[in-house]
């Protein structure tokens, strides 16, 4: 009989054992996804929105009819539309309105909310169309360069001091892209002395094509180059 009791105690208590082996936690799923509901309200307070998406997605597709969500969804739209603020007042108008996009797909519903971002967007592309549509007018009517490249930041042009009526010729394009495109001239000569004549030579020329034109000269002797201008166009 008493074998028996033993027996009987000892399967009982494998069996037992195997019943808690193959049962989870009943904690184990809430903890999941308090965790990640905790994740996401860090990344909304860190603004790091992309991340906080892919969060929200992710509780959304376990979960797609919990309404508890829609509370983060909002939170997520409106930190999107007070980015898309904040960069298209610092100028970024393609950045403001990738923002603007991601707030206008979290607020399908409340299209009113974007409203006054998406005029201030649309204002500023238009600004910035008429404004490249102005220097592109403003390019066209300038004449051709003769001796610069006008994309580039400087020129840098050799100057034919042996031969007069060369350099004289030169010195007449120089004056004429110095005037149309704006530029300041910095001349580099090997000696000192030839400084004053070839500074004498432009201005008189600059002056003779705009009076009013600001030229601005740079004296650089340098004893290893030969006698050169480099014309630098400024900048709007």
């Amino acid at each position: 009989m008493k074998s028996f009791t033993s027996r009987y105690l000892l399967i009982a208590a494998f069996l037992l054992l195997g019943a808690c082996q193959s049962t989870p936690p009943a904690a184990e799923a809430p903890d999941a996804r308090a965790t990640t509901i905790a994740q996401l309200e860090q990344s909304l307070a860190s603004s790091e929105l992309a991340t906080a998406e892919d969060q929200l997605a992710a509780l959304q597709a376990q979960s797609p009819n919990d309404q508890s969500l829609e509370q983060y969804q909002r939170q997520l739209a409106e930190a999107y539309l007070m980015r898309s603020q904040i960069v298209l007042q610092k100028g970024d108008v393609n950045a403001a309105a990738t923002a603007l996009a991601r707030a206008r797909a979290l607020m399908p519903k409340a299209p009113a909310l974007t409203g006054g971002v998406n005029g201030a967007i649309a204002q500023a592309r238009k600004a910035e169309l008429e404004k490249a549509e102005a220097a592109l007018k403003a390019a066209e009517a300038k004449p051709k360069a003769k001796v610069i490249d006008p994309t580039a930041e400087s020129t840098t042009v050799s100057l034919n001091i042996t031969d007069m009526a060369k350099l004289r010729r030169q010195l007449d394009a120089i004056a004429a892209d110095v005037v149309n495109y704006q530029c300041d001239v910095s001349i580099q000569a090997p000696r000192t002395d030839d400084y004053p004549w070839l500074a004498n030579l432009l201005t008189k020329r600059v002056n003779k094509l705009d009076p009013q034109f600001d030229l601005k000269l740079e004296r650089q002797i340098i004893r290893s180059v030969p006698a050169q201008m480099v014309l630098s166009p400024r900048k709007p």
